[in-house]
C-alpha cells in the first residue's frame, strides 16, 4: 500500500513560473484524478483527529475535492466555505488581506448546530490568509476547531505563523 506521501512525490506536478515569472506551482490534481491517490490523503488529513470532529469543511476551490473525500471516507458531513456572493439567503462574512486587495469568504447562518466540531481542509497553506479567515468564520460561527489539516505547506511564507496558535497538520512541506 502506498503512502499518501509516496502519492504526492509520484503525482504532483511541479509547473515552472506559473502562475507568474518564479513560483513554482505545485498542481494537485494528478492525485485528485488517480483513485488510491485521493484515498490515501484523505485518510492521511483525517486520521490525526479521529473522533474529535463532527463535520469536515472545505475551503473553495480545491478544499472541496479533498474535504468532500475525506468526509466520504470518514462518514461525516461536509460544510462549504465559500467565497462571498456564492451562498444564497444569510451568510457570516469574514474578509481577510489578499497581495493586491481583500477576499471574504462565507457559511450559512445557523447551518449547524452550535458547538459543532468542525475539521478544515486546505490543499495549501502558503501565507495564511485563507485558512486564517476560514477558521475566524468557523469559530465566529460558534462552531469549534477541531483542527486544520492540508495537504501542502509552502515554507517560508509565514503561513503557519500566521495562524499560531492554532495548530496545522501538513502531509508535506516544500
Amino acid at each position: 500500500m502506498t503512502s499518501a506521501t509516496e502519492h504526492l512525490d509520484a503525482l504532483t506536478r511541479v509547473i515552472a513560473d506559473f502562475p507568474g515569472p518564479g513560483i513554482r506551482f505545485r498542481d494537485l490534481t494528478p492525485v485528485f484524478a488517480d483513485a488510491e491517490a485521493l484515498v490515501s490523503v484523505a485518510d492521511a488529513l483525517s486520521a490525526p483527529f479521529a473522533g474529535s470532529y463532527d463535520i469536515v469543511a472545505g475551503v473553495e476551490a480545491r478544499g472541496f475535492a479533498l474535504a468532500a473525500a475525506t468526509a466520504a471516507r470518514t462518514g461525516h458531513g461536509l460544510l462549504l466555505v465559500r467565497k462571498a456572493g456564492k451562498l444564497p439567503g444569510e451568510t457570516l462574512r469574514e474578509s481577510y488581506a489578499l497581495e493586491y486587495g481583500e477576499a471574504t469568504l462565507e457559511v450559512h447562518v445557523g447551518q449547524l448546530a452550535p458547538g459543532t466540531r468542525v475539521l478544515l481542509v486546505d490543499d495549501v497553506l502558503a501565507t495564511g490568509g485563507t485558512l486564517g479567515a476560514a477558521q475566524a468564520l468557523i469559530e465566529r460561527a460558534g462552531w469549534v476547531l477541531a483542527g486544520t489539516a492540508v495537504v501542502l505547506e509552502l515554507d517560508g511564507l509565514g503561513g503557519r505563523e500566521q495562524l499560531a496558535p492554532r495548530d496545522v497538520l501538513a502531509l508535506q512541506k516544500v
